[in-house]
């Protein structure tokens, strides 16, 4: 594998695509005995205020990873809040309580079959330039522990209100979660230089090709994006 696309789409538009967007996610989390949590489930995909950004093959179409936009509405609660709600209800106040339009980042995830090269890492930076480009003010994530460092890279700070010290027990018993947010999406004050000026490139050209060099290699991604 030299060259992914990473394509941007509204969820209700392509079903199918979501389908193999949730079926390759569930696979990788069942490799950690993770059956279930807040943000794997189908009814994401009918909802008009979701988008995905998928990495697919050149060659076949296969979807070998992606990174899910969930901007919050009236219809469909944020999947942080459904699930740090079950230990902390202050999520519910917190997230109320910011203005403008508020969006989550969740659903990261890519296949073995490009383990090491990057992916996560670009998929990221991307769904951040993509939530600008949507009117996004807020952004949250919800990070597990290999992920942290890689989310306050990319201008992500901990919500240190919540749980403890931003930490929770999720998806279940021995794995930690944090909560992050950030809340200047034009300016990424926190983000390394080198994400941030990445993510101002992506998000003023979201239509390009670029090369990146992981553990295995370089890798081209043609970046498809609204």
């Amino acid at each position: 594998m030299d060259s992914l696309s990473f394509r941007s789409l509204q969820a209700i538009e392509e079903p199918e695509t979501c389908r193999k967007f949730i079926e390759g996610h569930r696979k990788v989390l069942e490799v950690y005995g993770i059956t279930m949590i807040t943000s794997n489930n189908a009814k994401w995909s009918e909802h008009r205020n979701t988008y995905v950004i998928v990495a697919e093959s050149p060659d076949d179409g296969s979807v070998l990873g992606g990174v899910r936009l969930q901007i919050a509405d009236t219809d469909f609660n944020l999947p942080i809040v459904d699930a740090v709600g079950k230990v902390d209800n202050r999520i519910v106040e917190i997230v109320n309580s910011q203005h403008g339009r508020i969006a989550e980042a969740c659903g990261l995830w890519n296949s073995r079959e490009i383990a090491g090269m990057g992916v996560s890492f670009f998929l990221l930076r991307a769904a951040i330039a993509l939530a600008y480009r949507l009117g996004v003010d807020v952004l949250y994530a919800l990070a597990a522990p290999v992920t942290v460092e890689m989310c306050q890279n990319a201008g992500f700070e901990i919500e240190r209100n919540l749980g403890k010290d931003g930490f929770f027990n999720y998806p279940k018993l021995g794995l930690v979660a944090t909560a992050m947010k950030i809340d200047d999406l034009k300016n990424l004050p926190n983000a390394s230089e080198a994400d941030r000026n990445h993510i101002f490139d992506v998000r003023e050209l979201p239509q390009q090709t670029a090369e990146i060099v992981g553990k295995k290699g370089r890798l081209s991604i043609n970046y498809m994006l609204i």
